[in-house]
This record gives C-alpha cells, sequence and structure tokens, in this order.
C-alpha cells in the first residue's frame, strides 16, 4: 500500500500534487456554487478547501505551491486585461468621467479605512495582514495576488496575508449588497419612477449607433447634386446603400445623381438622422426585398490576420467591389461605417451589393468562423513575456528607499491592457473567444486560490480561531460598508445617480460579480452591467496596484 501513501503525503509526488489540486479545485468550485440567502461566493471556495487541506497536512513542496500560485496569477491578470483594454480608455469618455471619479473615492476610501484601523490598532495586525483583510473585504482576489507578489519582494516572512483575506471575504460579499440596499432605503427609491428617468436619459453614444431609414428626395436644391456633393453640402457621414430611380433599383457611388423622387436607403449615426432627414426629404415606407436589381445584405465576419488594424475607408469596397458596408458589429454592439473606423478581426461586416461581388469581399475580409476558433497563443505568450519584462524594471521614485517594480501582477496586466486597446496597431491580433478568454482566466484562479489555500492552511487555526479571527472579519466589514455608503449617499444625494446606475457602480467598483447579479436581477434593465462595466476596466487597475504600492512604500 505504499503507492496509496505516496498518492496522499509524498509532496515531491507529481502524482500527489495533481491528485490535490484537482481535488481542491473541483470541490472548491462545487461548493461555490451554492447559494446563502441567494448570494454565492463562487470560486473563492476554492481558497477554503484549499486552507482546509493544508490544514490537515495536504500539501506540496514551497517551490511547486510558488511556481504554480505565480503562474495561475499571471494568466488570471494577463486575460483580464485583453479583456478590459479595448474599453479602458474609453470607459473615461463624456459620462464614464464621473462614474470613474466615483469609483476612485471608493478605493481610495477603502485604503484610508484600513490604514486607519491599522494605526489604531496599535500593533495588534501587521500592515500586510491588513491588506490582506482589506482585499477580502472589496473581494478583489487579482489584488491579493499582486500584494503575495510585493511581498515575496520584500522577503516576507509573517502570517500568510490571505488568512486575512479569508476572514474578510464572505461578510465582504455581504456588506457590499447590503450597502446598495441600505442606500435604496435611505433615499426611499421608487423602482418605476427611476426606470422612467432612465428612459429620458440619452445615455448611449449616438455618434456611434448607427440608425437606418428610407428617405424620397423633395429638396428642390439637391435636383441634379451627386451623392459627394449632397454629402458636401450636409457635412455629415452617412451611407447611401441603395437607390431606387424611375422604378429601377440600384447601388450609388459619389458619383450617382439625385432627383427629386428618388428613394434612398440611408444609414448614418443616430444624431445625424434627424439633419439628413430634414435636408433630403422625407421618411417612408420601401420594401427594399421586393424591386428589380436582386441584391443582399450580409454580415461578413472578419477573420484574416492582415486585416487587423485597417481603416474601413483603406478598404475602398465601393469602388474595387461595387458594395456598400452599412455599419460593423463589434462585440455585440453595432457600430457606424465610419471610413476612419479601424478593422479588428471578429468584427462583423454588413455588406450590402450583388451576390457576387458580396461573396468577393467575403473572400477578401475571411468569413470562415474556424479561424477565430483557433487561439491566438502567440499574442497571448508574447504579451506575458513583455510583461514579465516590464514588471521586472525598477522604477525609483524620489523619496524612497528602493526602487518600484510592477511585478508579476502589474507588467502583464499593464501590457494586456495596452496590447488590447493598441494590439492592432503592430499587426497583433488580440481576439479571443469569450469562452476561451474565461477559460484561461478560472485554470489561473484556481490554480492561484488553491496555492494560497494550501500554504496557508498549515496556520489558519492558529492564526484565526485563537487569534483575532473575529476582529479581521470586524475590521473587513467596515473596510467594506463605510466607502460604499459614503461615496453611494453622496453620488445620489450630489449628482441625483440613477439607483441603477448606482448599483452597477458600487459592483464595478468592488469587481464584485455577485453584487452585479443581485442588481440586474433587482432592475430588470442592462443599466447596472453598463455602470459596472465602465468603471471595472479602471478599478481592476488600481485594485491590482494600490496593495503593492501600499506595501513597497511603508514597510
Amino acid at each position: 500500500m505504499s503507492w496509496v501513501d505516496s498518492l496522499l503525503w509524498d509532496p515531491a509526488s507529481v502524482a500527489h500534487i495533481v491528485f490535490l489540486y484537482a481535488f481542491v479545485i473541483s470541490v472548491g468550485v462545487l461548493l461555490g456554487k451554492i447559494k446563502f440567502f441567494g448570494i454565492s461566493l463562487g470560486v473563492t471556495f476554492v481558497l477554503f478547501t484549499g486552507i482546509l487541506m493544508g490544514h490537515f497536512g495536504f500539501t506540496a513542496e514551497t517551490h511547486i505551491l510558488h511556481f504554480l500560485r505565480e503562474f495561475g496569477l499571471i494568466l488570471f491578470v494577463f486575460c483580464i486585461g485583453l479583456q478590459v483594454g479595448p474599453s479602458f480608455f474609453s470607459s473615461f469618455k463624456k459620462g464614464g468621467m464621473r462614474l470613474n471619479a466615483l469609483a476612485v473615492a471608493i478605493v481610495l476610501l477603502n485604503i484610508v479605512v484600513a490604514l486607519g484601523i491599522y494605526f489604531l490598532a496599535e500593533g495588534r495586525v501587521s500592515l500586510p495582514m491588513m491588506v490582506g483583510i482589506m482585499y477580502g473585504a472589496v473581494t478583489n482576489t487579482p489584488g491579493l495576488g499582486a500584494a503575495q507578489e510585493a511581498l515575496n519582494q520584500l522577503h516576507y516572512t509573517g502570517d500568510p496575508i490571505a488568512l486575512g483575506y479569508a476572514c474578510a471575504y464572505p461578510l465582504g460579499v455581504v456588506g457590499i449588497i447590503g450597502s446598495v440596499i441600505a442606500i435604496r432605503y435611505i433615499f426611499r427609491v421608487n423602482f418605476q419612477k427611476e426606470e422612467q428617468d432612465l428612459q429620458t436619459l440619452d445615455s448611449s453614444d449616438l455618434k456611434h449607433k448607427p440608425h437606418m431609414m428610407s428617405l424620397e428626395v423633395r429638396n428642390e436644391s439637391i435636383n441634379g447634386k451627386t451623392l459627394l456633393q449632397v454629402k458636401d453640402f450636409l457635412a455629415r457621414a452617412f451611407v447611401c446603400s441603395r437607390i431606387r430611380h424611375e422604378g429601377h433599383v440600384s447601388i450609388p457611388d459619389q458619383n450617382t445623381l439625385f432627383y427629386v423622387g428618388d428613394q434612398l436607403f440611408i444609414v448614418c449615426s443616430e444624431e445625424d438622422a434627424a439633419a439628413i432627414t430634414a435636408f433630403i426629404g422625407k421618411e417612408i415606407e420601401v420594401d427594399w426585398e421586393r424591386q428589380d436589381m436582386p441584391m443582399v445584405s450580409r454580415r461578413i465576419l472578419v477573420t484574416k490576420s492582415e486585416i487587423n488594424g485597417k481603416k474601413l475607408g483603406s478598404m475602398h469596397f465601393r469602388s474595387m467591389f461595387g458594395v456598400n458596408v452599412t455599419r460593423i458589429n463589434r462585440s455585440g454592439m453595432d457600430l457606424f461605417a465610419d471610413p476612419n473606423l479601424v478593422l479588428q478581426v471578429g468584427d462583423r461586416v454588413m455588406v450590402v451589393g450583388q451576390q457576387d461581388a458580396v461573396e468577393r469581399v467575403a473572400n477578401v475580409l475571411g468569413n470562415q468562423l474556424k479561424r477565430l476558433d483557433s487561439p491566438n497563443i502567440v499574442t497571448i505568450f508574447v504579451g506575458i513575456f513583455l510583461g514579465i519584462l516590464l514588471g521586472s524594471l525598477p522604477i525609483a521614485f524620489p523619496g524612497m528607499p528602493t526602487p518600484v517594480k510592477l511585478g508579476l501582477a502589474g507588467g502583464p496586466l499593464v501590457v494586456a491592457i495596452l496590447i488590447g486597446r493598441f494590439g492592432h496597431k503592430l499587426k497583433l491580433v488580440t481576439y479571443t473567444t469569450m469562452s476561451a478568454n474565461l477559460m484561461l482566466r478560472e485554470i489561473g484562479i484556481v490554480l492561484f486560490l488553491s496555492s494560497v489555500g494550501i500554504e496557508a492552511g498549515e496556520h489558519f487555526v492558529d492564526t484565526v480561531v485563537e487569534g483575532d479571527g473575529l476582529l479581521y472579519v470586524l475590521w473587513g466589514f467596515l473596510i467594506t460598508v463605510v466607502p460604499l455608503l459614503l461615496v453611494g449617499i453622496f453620488a445620489r444625494w450630489r449628482y441625483k445617480l440613477n439607483y441603477f446606475t448606482l448599483m452597477g457602480l458600487v459592483a464595478g467598483s468592488t469587481t464584485d460579480p455577485p453584487a452585479l447579479a443581485y442588481a440586474n436581477q433587482v432592475s430588470g434593465n442592462d443599466a447596472p452591467s453598463v455602470g459596472y462595466s465602465t468603471v471595472y476596466p479602471l478599478t481592476m487597475f488600481l485594485r491590482i496596484l494600490a496593495g503593492q504600492m501600499l506595501l513597497l512604500t511603508m514597510m
């Protein structure tokens, strides 16, 4: 029976290590699906399962635990960076600036409250442990990983900070949702009124949202003018994909003449629709599918890497193929086909024209779904390589005794955000299916959490049960609730922020999926998701870097 003993207890055995990780991850994920009062803790149960197994002596060699922990963290933060990169910079536009400012205030207040408790406790808790409590309070696992990596740089040998994280996390989830509910009752929010107010807000980006309409030319001043001249007169971008003149339908080009009585199919941005209608004529109903000239409209998938990064106007679809591009669908969102729009792999291009011409365009763009199923491994590992390089560079700040490094979490995160946003300029195909991205993220985070839990389990009873575990829970609850209530009340009172958007702000500023799920369930609309996605990129970036900077500057 020596093989059983080796499988269960030999920390140097590959079979034991894989067996242990498989058990911790599978049990943790299954337990994470259990809901308590409608709330689940999700993948965080992997950490608790790892702590339990570590407590009973199931472990692996230290260097193996550290490798799997850091590799999992790198995978996780890099995939997050790729996901948020395209929207990271655009999230600061218009109303996003205010929401992001409020989210930054929540992040800063979390740090202030944590430091306040640390100094008031007068040595009862170490700074690293307080950072672990803070990250548990705001339910941010990547930040915990970054803080752990910073402690490795400092050769920290104290109690594992994951213990503080584990104590604060459960009540952190409850505190986030409880804060949202408290704000609702403080301001006596009426859901029906909030829904009506939301409908009156023009929160969408009308410049990029496409609007389709059929118009009849009524303006005598453009009779006999070319399409190019009409565009110059209007000074507004639009696409005329079809024209019906004297009963004959054709695809117009820049030299096509407009005459009174002609019928046009126009695609433009929503903000320009009224002006174009007023200038050309009036909106009418036309069945464009039942005309004399057989034409098709088709969504074509961009799958060729050589198209990635090219501007739509540089493709000359109208002059070379005799077709019109009316709109682009990217990540489920329709965009107006502006000539300056940069095409990316994964875009779906709406093309209107004759069947054979549309087929030729499809050959140019690729339109092969199988190409998107193949992961872009080169981009992922080139990004990780550059991220590790950036994270290892020492950055000197005036007044600091030692240089600061972004580390194994910050470096890959920054590089991933930049690649996700600007990778097409370097001809890097950054498209990854959502399922592939989620798979890599989940593998990374469960490797990290299980490694941290197994390593911390040995000290769990001494540090938490027999120590100040209950105090950690209380301190974590204060770190969670105080900033959310202060900023939430201020945002509602000062800016009259819509309650549904406010719920998304609170969930996004704590990067907490259970809170977002609760908000979506209560609201029944997409306002919480919009608020969440607006502040999530910047918040995640700040959360990951904040703990590192705090530890490197104060220890």
